[in-house]
C-alpha cells in the first residue's frame, strides 16, 4: 500500500520522537534515520532515546513519504512560513541556489519545503534544456554487428565469432545523445519520479521522461562528478548537473525494506551565516575596501609534520591601518557573554593581523552593539585593545537584511 505524504517542520536543536510530542515519527522511520546515522554518525543530528535531536543543520531529511523540514530559530518571534522564507532568501543570497539562469527564475510551485525548490528548479533546468535541444557527443563503442563498420577488433572479434561468421565484432564511433551528462540527468529524473510528493511536480516530471531521450545505465559516485567536464556548447548544464549531483549523491536507499529511502539535503547554518555575511558585505563594499572570506595564515611549525594556520571567517581591508577582522556565529547570545574560546580567538586575530577592530556577528531580535576589553597579559589592568559584539535584527526581506548588515558593519567600522 503506497504511503500517503506527510510534512513535518521542526526547528534545529528541538527532538523528534516516536513516543510523545505534536509530531512524531514512525518506529521505521526511526530506524531509517538510525541506519543512515551508522556507525560513524552524521552531522545532521543525534540519536536520543526513542528519538532524533537535530543539530544546527537545516534544511530537508525525506524519509519514504515523510519530508522532515528543519528550520534555522535565531529567536523566539515568528512563524515557520517567514523562517522558511528567510532560510530559502539566505541560500539564494549565497549562491546555492543559482537563479541568476534564464531557465531558472520564475518558479510557480508553492513549495513546501528547500526540497520542492529544488525539484522544481532542477525540473525547469531540464525543460530548458530540453526546449534549447540536447547536445550531441561522440562516443566510442565496441560490439557485435551484422556488417563491417569501423576498425575489426581482431582478437574478440576472433573469441566471440568463431561460430557465428557473418558477424564482426568492431569499434566504432556514434554521435548522439548518450553520453554521461545525459546519463547522469536522466538517472536524477527517474529518482525524482520516485521520490518526489509534490502533486504539482509529477505531470511536469512524467512529461520530462517522455521527452528526454533513454539513455545507458550508469553508476553514480563521487569520482564521477569530479571527472564530468562542461565545454562551451555544454555549459548550460552546469546548474541542472549540480542539482543532480545533489540529489544523487544525497540520497540512501532503504535495502532493508525499500519503503523509508532517506534523502539529505542539509546545510550548516554556521557556514550559511558567514557566507551571508560575507556576501552582504562584499555586495555593499565601500570604494577601495577589500573584503575576503576565510583567509588563512601560517601560524606554528612543528618540528615535523604539517603547519597549523589561522582562517578567520572575513577580513576587510586586509593589511591596512583600518583592517578589521569579524568571525560569524549562528546562535542568539540571550543576554550572555560569548564563550571564552571565542573572545581568545579574537584577541589573536587582533594581534596577528594587526586589527584596528575585531568583532563577533549574530543573528538576534534586534540590532545591538557591545564592546568589552581584554586585560593585560598577567595583570589586573583593562588594556585599550578590545572586541565587540554585534547582534543584527534577522528580516525576511533579504535584500533589505543584506544591506542593513553592510551599513551596520560599517557603521560600527568607522566609530559612528
Amino acid at each position: 500500500m503506497k504511503q500517503t505524504p506527510k510534512h513535518i517542520t521542526v526547528y534545529e536543536h528541538e527532538t523528534l520522537r516516536v513516543d510523545r510530542g505534536e509530531q512524531r515519527i514512525s518506529d521505521a522511520q526511526l530506524e531509517a534515520l538510525q541506519v543512515f546515522y551508522g556507525e560513524n554518525g552524521v552531522s545532521y543530528y543525534s540519536l536520543v532515546h526513542n528519538g532524533v535531536k537535530f543539530n544546527e543543520y537545516v534544511g530537508v531529511l525525506q524519509v519514504g513519504q515523510t519530508t522532515i523540514e528543519i528550520l534555522p530559530k535565531a529567536d523566539k518571534s515568528g512563524n515557520a512560513e517567514s523562517w522558511r522564507k528567510m532560510l530559502i532568501g539566505m541560500l539564494r543570497a549565497s549562491g546555492v541556489f543559482n537563479i541568476q539562469a534564464p531557465s531558472s527564475s520564475n518558479l510557480h510551485v508553492r513549495s513546501n519545503s528547500i526540497l520542492d525548490l529544488y525539484f522544481e528548479l532542477y525540473i525547469k533546468e531540464l525543460e530548458y534544456l530540453v526546449h534549447q535541444g540536447l547536445v550531441k557527443k561522440y562516443r566510442k563503442t565496441e560490439s557485435n554487428q551484422n556488417s563491417l563498420k569501423g576498425s575489426l577488433q581482431f582478437s574478440k572479434h576472433i573469441q566471440k565469432n568463431l561460430v557465428h561468421k557473418e558477424r564482426f565484432f568492431v569499434k566504432y564511433t556514434t554521435y548522439d545523445k548518450d553520453h554521461t551528462l545525459h546519463q547522469v540527468l536522466f538517472k536524477a529524473l527517474k529518482l525524482l519520479k520516485v521520490i518526489n510528493t509534490n502533486e504539482a511536480l509529477h505531470s511536469r516530471i512524467g512529461s520530462l521522461l517522455l521527452h528526454f531521450p533513454e539513455v545507458s545505465d550508469i553508476k553514480i559516485s563521487t569520482a564521477l562528478f569530479d571527472k564530468l567536464q562542461l565545454d562551451r556548447k555544454t555549459a548550460s548544464y552546469k546548474t541542472s548537473i549540480d542539482i543532480a549531483k545533489l540529489i544523487l549523491l544525497n540520497y540512501h536507499p532503504d535495502i532493508k525494506r525499500g519503503r523509508n529511502d532517506v534523502l539529505a539535503l542539509m546545510f550548516d547554518m554556521n557556514a550559511l551565516w558567514e557566507q551571508f555575511v560575507f556576501t552582504s558585505l562584499r555586495k555593499h563594499k565601500v570604494e577601495d575596501s577589500t573584503v575576503i572570506a576565510q583567509h588563512s595564515r601560517n601560524f606554528w611549525k612543528p618540528e615535523s609534520g604539517a603547519r597549523s594556520s589561522m582562517k578567520p571567517d572575513i577580513v576587510i581591508n586586509k593589511d591596512k591601518a583600518n583592517c578589521i577582522v569579524l568571525d560569524t556565529k549562528w546562535k542568539n547570545l540571550n543576554g550572555y557573554n560569548p564563550s571564552p574560546e571565542d573572545l581568545r580567538q579574537m584577541y589573536v586575530y587582533k594581534n596577528y593581523y594587526k586589527a584596528q577592530k575585531v568583532a563577533l556577528i549574530y543573528p538576534g531580535m534586534q540590532t545591538s552593539f557591545k564592546s568589552g576589553k581584554y586585560f593585560i597579559e598577567g595583570t589586573s589592568e583593562i588594556s585599550e585593545s578590545e572586541c565587540s559584539i554585534i547582534s543584527i535584527t534577522v528580516e525576511t526581506e533579504i535584500h533589505r537584511w543584506q544591506k542593513a548588515i553592510a551599513e551596520k558593519i560599517g557603521e560600527w567600522g568607522e566609530g559612528k
